[in-house]
């Protein structure tokens, strides 16, 4: 099942992506047959993650298929135990827009006093400059506030946070609840797909469970246009932290590099940045470091980075996008997952040995709190600490 809605309309009261614009080749999966387990599904999937690592997840579920599937059975987790319904994930996150622009509204003085970094915590606000876009020193052009799962779940003692988000937290729940929901399923498949042991829990959503303390975390970000003469990106290229990112937007901007393996039709590797191109009733999914790490790189995190919207009429609006990120439990040790059920990772793993490639011991805490305030240069760390798995590439 793929959705009806014409993906090519864009969105309403927004001007049309442009039509001479190179855009990345990510493939089109749908969430129901996910929940079937449709093995055709689950195939593409498996291109996607293996070749790129990101995809377009179409969001229409029938009403039987959005039972329990992001649940016990997948996740191996109790607290899972509802429903997937992504038209409603896609409807939250239209509400959660608004919620953003509501934030961001606020007077920059009352935004920077939830700058958490100073603390070490990479929850909290981040403001307009406040970070690097590379190690020549160059600043971002975007403002973004981090919520934390384990926050709005109840899960940890409450940081702090403008008082306008006490009426959200229900919105906020129903949110998170369908997204790790959904991460929990992208993981079965995959876990399937590598060949993972799946008793007592599928390996992946063990490290994943919702009820562990984690960095998962909704991000609202804000990035306004820029000037003609002055343009560079706004967030510069990386790959993702963690495991599995849910990401919704409006306006074109985000850019993949694909790596040199990967070739169009003709054949022919690309050689450049490539648009992603927003569609209606779908979230992008990407992979990040972690899934790397734990298949000994057989799962791939694409760098990518934001620039401004491509073509006049969308270069001059702000840009607002919603991102989940999804990351193992904060104890877990990001390195390969051999001798857990997979000859495939097994063998990937010996061969990275043969390489005399060494996993580096860290956690996921760790690792997330390095490459995070390394942007920032803030907690004793800088850019040089902010590398993770990414190919390096075109600036």
């Amino acid at each position: 099942m793929y959705s009806n809605v014409d993906i090519d309309r864009g969105f309403e009261g927004l001007p049309p992506f442009p039509e001479d614009v190179l855009t990345a080749p990510l493939r089109r999966v749908s969430l129901q047959k996910l929940l079937d387990s449709d093995l055709e599904e689950c195939q593409r999937l498996w291109d996607a993650c293996t070749k790129l690592g990101f995809f377009y997840l179409d969001l229409n579920t029938s009403d039987h298929g959005s039972h329990t599937h992001g649940s016990c059975d997948v996740a191996g987790d109790d607290s899972n135990c509802e429903r997937i319904e992504g038209k409603r994930f896609a409807d939250d996150a239209e509400r959660l827009f608004s919620v953003g622009k509501e934030f961001f509204a606020l007077a920059t003085e009352e935004k920077s006093s939830y700058d958490l970094s100073g603390q070490g915590s990479y929850f909290g606000y981040k403001g307009y400059g406040a970070g690097f876009v590379d190690k020549e020193g160059n600043r971002d052009r975007n403002e973004f506030y981090n919520v934390s799962k384990d926050d709005i779940l109840g899960m940890s003692e409450r940081l702090p946070q403008p008082q306008l988000f006490d009426a959200y937290r229900p919105l906020l729940t129903s949110y998170m609840t369908n997204a790790h929901s959904i991460v929990s399923v992208i993981l079965a498949r995959l876990n399937e797909k590598l060949g993972l042991s799946t008793a007592p829990v599928p390996v992946l959503s063990g490290l994943h469970r919702r009820s562990s303390i984690s960095g998962d975390q909704v991000r609202f970000i804000r990035a306004p246009p820029q000037p003609m003469d002055d343009r560079q990106a706004s967030l510069g290229a990386h790959t993702d932290f963690g495991s599995v990112t849910l990401l919704f937007n409006r306006l074109g901007g985000l850019q993949v590099l694909p790596p040199p393996e990967l070739t169009n039709e003709h054949g022919e590797s690309y050689t450049d940045w490539l648009y992603v191109k927003p569609l209606p009733g779908h979230c992008i999914v990407n992979l990040g470091d972690a899934m790397v790490k734990f298949s000994g790189g057989i799962l791939k995190s694409a760098t990518h980075r934001v620039v401004n919207p491509p073509g006049e009429e969308q270069g001059k609006l702000v840009r607002h996008s919603l991102v989940y990120f999804a990351r193992p439990a904060d104890e877990v040790m990001l390195r390969v997952l051999r001798g857990q059920g997979s000859k495939m990772i097994d063998a990937a793993a010996a061969e990275r040995e043969s390489r005399g490639e060494v996993d580096e011991e860290i956690t996921a805490k760790d690792w997330i709190l390095r490459r995070a305030l390394g942007r920032r240069g803030k907690a004793g760390y800088s850019m040089k600490d902010a590398d993770g798995t990414e190919v390096k590439g075109k600036d």
